[in-house]
């Protein structure tokens, strides 16, 4: 439960800063916005792996560039979904979606929910651990 809410903040706080950010980008009340955040989070979390799967062939031929058209999908369809959140211009919905992307990372690396959503243990570093000694050596 706790992994929900703290993703759910983390998609409201990356749309509210994507909509300080570009003039491009409008909501209707904060209501809206905590909307957008949840169902931005449940496209990401349903929609997203599916067509990342579906997709795989095409990123290995660009590299990955492709996953950045499925991020900016998600989003998208977000704009699509609710009324009261919009994004204008498709130069804007990419600048939108790398926005969202920078801020995501930062709070998952930086933030006070550190290590509790997504990608657990991908930059994990251990230190002061115990190891045998190696007499089977020498």
């Amino acid at each position: 439960m706790r992994f929900i809410a703290l993703s759910w903040l983390a998609n409201v706080i990356s749309l509210w800063f994507v909509a300080w950010i570009f003039s491009g980008v409008t909501y209707n009340g904060f209501g809206r916005l905590v909307i957008a955040g949840a169902i931005f989070g449940v496209l990401n979390s349903v929609l997203k792996p599916l067509l990342l799967l579906i997709t795989l062939p095409l990123a290995i031929v660009t590299l990955g560039i492709a996953w950045f058209g499925v991020a900016m999908l998600m989003l998208h369809l977000t704009d699509g979904i609710l009324r009261g959140f919009d994004i204008h211009g498709f130069w804007t919905l990419a600048g939108a979606t790398l926005v969202v992307w920078i801020v995501n990372s930062a709070l998952d690396n930086f933030g006070p929910w550190r290590g509790t959503r997504g990608h657990r243990g991908r930059w994990t570093v251990t230190t002061n651990v115990r190891r045998p000694p190696f007499d089977d050596l020498g």
